[in-house]
Formats: C-alpha cells, structure tokens, sequence
C-alpha cells in the first residue's frame, strides 16, 4: 500500500507579490527550494494563513537570496501581498519506507530567508 505523506514545508513565507497576468504557479526564492527539496515544476500546495485558502500549483524558481514568494496568474486571487502561507509537497510511500522517512521543515524570518531547516 502507497500512502501520502509529508514529503517537505515551508512555513509562514510572507507574499511578496501578486501577478494575475502570468501563465500561473508560485514562484519561490531558489534557496527556500533547496532548503525544502523542492523542484522547480513540482506540485506544491499553498495554504494561506490570512484567508484560510488552499491551492494546488506547481513551484517555479525565484532568483536566490530575493525572498520572492509570489502568486501567479489565477493562483493570484488566493492571496494578497503581505499574507502568510505554508508551502507543503507530499510524496508517496510504502509502509517499510516511512518509519526512516524525514520530512523536510524549513522556518524562515520576516524577510523569506532560511531561520532554520530540518
């Protein structure tokens, strides 16, 4: 049996901007993805802690070191700037794999930058 289970999350991210005119997915600085072992083009699923939305999208790279964090296209209206949201991806399992499974937890500071990461 497969299970879905928390693969990595970036927590409290702060929104930095919004672009309704752009093809779609969430753009993320380059070091929170390595931080959180995400892939650019990897689904992700967004959570805002300002207006209890989720959404599922796929994460695009963000220059390194600018702390972008940014809604695109009809994602766009799910957030606004300044809001708080929790980045997730999950991945899929056996049971023999979870119990050594650790899940990638990334914190970061005002500024989208990396506070801790595990």
């Amino acid at each position: 049996m497969l299970r879905t289970m928390l693969k990595s999350k970036i927590h409290r991210v702060v929104l930095t901007d919004c672009n309704l005119d752009y093809e779609g997915s969430i753009a993320i600085d380059k070091d929170l993805l390595l931080a959180a072992d995400i892939l650019p083009g990897e689904q992700v699923q967004v959570l805002n802690i300002n207006n209890g939305s989720r959404l599922i999208t796929y994460a695009i790279e963000a220059p390194s070191g600018s702390g972008t964090i940014m809604l695109n296209g009809p994602a766009a209206r799910a957030g606004m700037k300044g809001d708080i949201l929790v980045i997730i991806t999950y991945c899929q399992m056996q049971d023999n794999e979870i119990k050594n499974h650790i899940p990638a937890i990334v914190k970061v500071d005002s500024q989208n930058k990396v506070r801790s990461a595990q």
